[in-house]
């Protein structure tokens, strides 16, 4: 008796982990889409100059669908919008700067001569139109080494979205982007404002 506890038990434990192991191979890897973001201002801009011109930035990477959402905005700028898109990688994390990785001199659509603006796209990252052509060439040629490369200098934080003026050419303002959470906290939820009135 106590053999054929012992056998099923075993049984039942290598069935079990054949399962896991099976349904593990169909769940993609990081099957959810990552987001950054970043604060832009003049004061994030190597070298730092004194802009009044603000923004933000919402970045969301897809690895599974080759997709990156860019939605931004942005006011007060000294001069007309000439060019926008991400640098990337910088040697340190933060700080620093590095070539342009994505679609020079801009995003397909974003507002250019203009000194506030907003602008909200995805873009299709197997398209090399999404790159700047020498991103793909150092990183393997490929849109999809280009992609890998880009998606993993921004979860390293060693890449930043630069929007470039008629008066600031080198960048007028900038930001690193950041990992976030995009669902409300419990302080802004439908919930928590009911609670106030309970």
């Amino acid at each position: 008796m106590h053999r054929l506890i012992s056998r099923v038990s075993s049984s039942h434990l290598l069935l079990a982990a054949a399962i896991a192991l099976v349904a593990g191979s169909f769940a993609p890897a990081n099957a959810a889409p990552i987001h950054y973001r970043a604060a832009l201002n003049g004061a994030s801009e190597s070298p730092a100059n004194a802009s009044p011109g603000v923004g933000n930035v919402e970045v969301t990477v897809d690895p599974v669908a080759n997709t990156m959402q860019i939605a931004a905005s942005f006011s007060g700028l000294l001069g007309t919008t000439s060019a926008c898109h991400i640098h990337a990688p910088t040697a340190v994390a933060l700080t620093g700067t590095a070539g342009v990785a994505t679609t020079t001199p801009a995003f397909a659509g974003f507002p250019l001569g203009v000194t506030s603006g907003s602008y909200n796209n995805t873009l299709d990252m197997t398209q090399s139109t999404s790159y700047n052509a020498s991103f793909i060439t150092a990183h393997g040629g490929t849109t999809a080494g280009a992609e890998a490369f880009l998606f993993q200098a921004i979860a390293d934080g060693k890449a930043y979205f630069n929007l470039h003026s008629s008066i600031v050419p080198g960048g007028e303002i900038r930001g690193f982007l950041q990992p976030f959470d995009p669902t409300p906290t419990a302080n802004s939820t439908w919930a928590r404002v009911k609670s106030l009135y309970h």
